[in-house]
């Protein structure tokens, strides 16, 4: 009999955002299970993204969400701060995988094999669970921000630099969640 080995799929969402963490999962899928409709995150509705999130729960061998926080992000980077939260994330994964498909093209410190695919968010399936997993995670935290900081549009935007959030900062000030290492952030904090 064939032995598979263990592949995680590994993704991050929002290093383009003014504010909140990025959070990265890993999802390593059940062959004898699959699950229909995966696909980049970004190309799927958001009701869509809920339903596939839950399967994706239920349905994986394991799966792990992690984050890294806005002072990290501040202090080492949005790139290093990525690959912190890919770390963490299959880190805590139940199962460790032998092997690591990671979207974009850099790889976090891990101790499997890895691969970085550009685009791999549409072309591995894994993968995809990973970024559905990931931007639901961090969606809802920002809808959740939306109550700690009314005003802002964060259940709308999500934190990504929109005229609507550029104007709530210049009215409203930045809160404990903008990165201030973003230079938009920056040029507001210098007015």
């Amino acid at each position: 009999m064939e032995q598979t080995i263990l592949i995680a799929g590994v993704d991050e969402v929002g290093r383009g955002p003014l504010a909140g963490p990025v959070v990265a999962a890993a999802v390593i899928l059940d062959p004898a299970n699959p699950i229909a409709g995966l696909a980049d995150s970004k190309k799927l509705t958001e009701k869509r993204r809920e339903a596939l999130s839950l399967e994706i729960k239920e349905k994986a061998l394991a799966w792990s969400i992690a984050r890294a926080e806005v002072e990290e992000i501040d202090r080492i980077n949005i790139l290093q701060a990525s690959l912190l939260a890919m770390k963490r994330a299959v880190e805590t994964l139940s199962h460790l995988p032998e092997l690591a498909l990671i979207d974009g093209n850099h790889c976090p410190q891990l101790d499997c094999r890895m691969e970085a695919i550009i685009k791999g968010d549409s072309k591995e399936p894994a993968i995809s669970a990973a970024s559905i997993l990931a931007k639901v995670a961090r969606d809802n935290e920002m809808v959740e921000m939306e109550q700690a900081y009314p005003g802002y549009g964060f259940a709308k935007h999500k934190g990504y630099p929109t005229k609507q959030h550029r104007e709530a900062i210049l009215q409203l000030g930045i809160t404990p969640i903008h990165r201030r290492s973003y230079a938009p952030v920056q040029q507001m904090l210098n007015l």
